[in-house]
């Protein structure tokens, strides 16, 4: 499954030149790790975004947002925010925040 090149490459400027950021192609897409955690990626058009089990209800509230399910088992702090729902800067902006918000407050691998 390819992706959404543009999305990754909005992904990429947010972020900008961190270098506790790596790159990582994963789930037919690409993730993007933070201290080796996987924290936001991109998978067909959709954002996944890791936002940790306590931020899960909120996050799933917002427009676009649905729980993350690969394999047919929910993963609990991870969401996949709809290619639509993050077509303006400012919302993928959102969510890339919040990705770093949580993956922050994880150890290093």
């Amino acid at each position: 499954m390819a992706y959404d090149e543009g999305l990754a490459e909005r992904i990429r400027e947010r972020l900008g030149a961190d270098p506790d950021i790596a790159e990582k192609r994963m789930f037919g897409g690409i993730a993007f790790l933070y201290r080796g955690n996987m924290a936001v990626g991109v998978t067909g058009d959709d954002l996944m975004v890791r936002v940790g089990p306590d931020a899960t209800d909120a996050a799933l509230a917002r427009p676009g947002a649905r729980i993350f399910d690969m394999t047919g088992r929910p993963m609990r702090g991870w969401v996949v925010v709809a290619g639509e729902a993050v077509a303006e800067d400012d919302a993928t902006g959102a969510w890339i925040d919040q990705r770093h918000d949580f993956a922050a407050s994880l150890p290093p691998k």
